[in-house]
């Protein structure tokens, strides 16, 4: 029979979910992405707040499971999931951790969102030079405004001559 809840404290909650990985990128967690946000006690239950990167992304189903399925295996029982749509997702709640190991993984990490920049405007990438996570060259050429997710794009290094992926700055 597992544990009561009240065995745990909302810190003990955190990191637990901070093992859970981001099923497109598995080199980075929800937390090191800014995707959960809080853990709160409602009565007897832990209510874990998580944000999606955008409305339709469908890695939020996977990383419910993956919060739900750490839960329970820690024999923790009382919790809901909730997306919190409070504040928008943006690249910039992304730790300076988690672009490290983008880079490190062979993505382009984004950088620091521009505050006078309308969001489609940001979502362009072709004016914007892009860093190859590879060489560190800047001879870097946008073959597609789409990666293999809709939050990365793919670029070619002509200095390396690799292709990789950026992620989009949102």
């Amino acid at each position: 029979m597992p544990e009561p809840v009240t065995k745990y404290s909302k810190e003990d909650i955190w990191e637990l979910i901070a093992e859970v990985t981001d099923p497109e990128i598995p080199v980075l967690t929800i937390v090191d992405l800014g995707i959960a946000r809080s853990v709160e006690r409602e009565d007897d239950t832990y209510v874990i707040k998580i944000t999606p990167t955008y409305s339709g992304c469908p890695a939020m189903k996977a990383i419910e499971d993956e919060i739900e399925k750490t839960l329970r295996k820690n024999g923790i029982q009382n919790f809901e999931v909730r997306k919190d749509f409070s504040e928008t997702w943006t690249t910039d709640w992304m730790s300076d951790d988690a672009k490290k190991k983008l880079k490190d993984y062979g993505i382009s990490p984004p950088g620091k969102t521009d505050p006078d920049e309308d969001f489609l405007s940001s979502l362009k990438q072709s004016d914007k030079t892009i860093s190859c996570p590879y060489c560190d060259s800047q001879n870097t050429e946008l073959q597609s405004e789409f990666g293999s997710t809709a939050c990365k794009s793919q670029y070619y290094c002509h200095d390396c001559d690799e292709p990789f992926e950026h992620f989009k700055c949102i």
